[in-house]
């Protein structure tokens, strides 16, 4: 594969920051995604330039698709967690004031 040009690479990596914002995740997240030892945008950029060279944007996008489907799953299962210590979410209020009274009744 041809080598990306400056302009390609830093409009990349504008789109990774924003993608990031977007997310709520900061450059560390990424490196440890990633599974690199600094979070500095060079070392970053590092990584980009070797999933281009073996596949391209796709391979850079694939990867990227990859990181992200690994953070939803963690936000569903970390979700998942926290109704499961709950048992009363927001639209079970009936329930919840019945075991109120339930209890205060004891």
């Amino acid at each position: 594969m041809s080598k990306l040009s400056q302009r390609e690479e830093k409009e990349l990596m504008s789109f990774i920051k924003d993608w990031l914002k977007s997310h709520g995740y900061t450059q560390k997240d990424l490196a440890n995604q990633l599974n690199i030892k600094s979070s500095r945008t060079s070392v970053i950029n590092q990584k980009v330039r070797e999933f281009y060279k073996k596949g391209g944007i796709f391979n850079i996008i694939k990867n990227l698709i990859k990181i992200e489907q690994n953070w939803l799953n963690n936000i569903r299962t970390n979700s998942q967690d926290i109704n499961e210590t709950h048992p009363y979410n927001q639209l079970d209020i009936d329930s919840l004031v019945n075991q109120i009274k339930k209890d205060s009744s004891k």
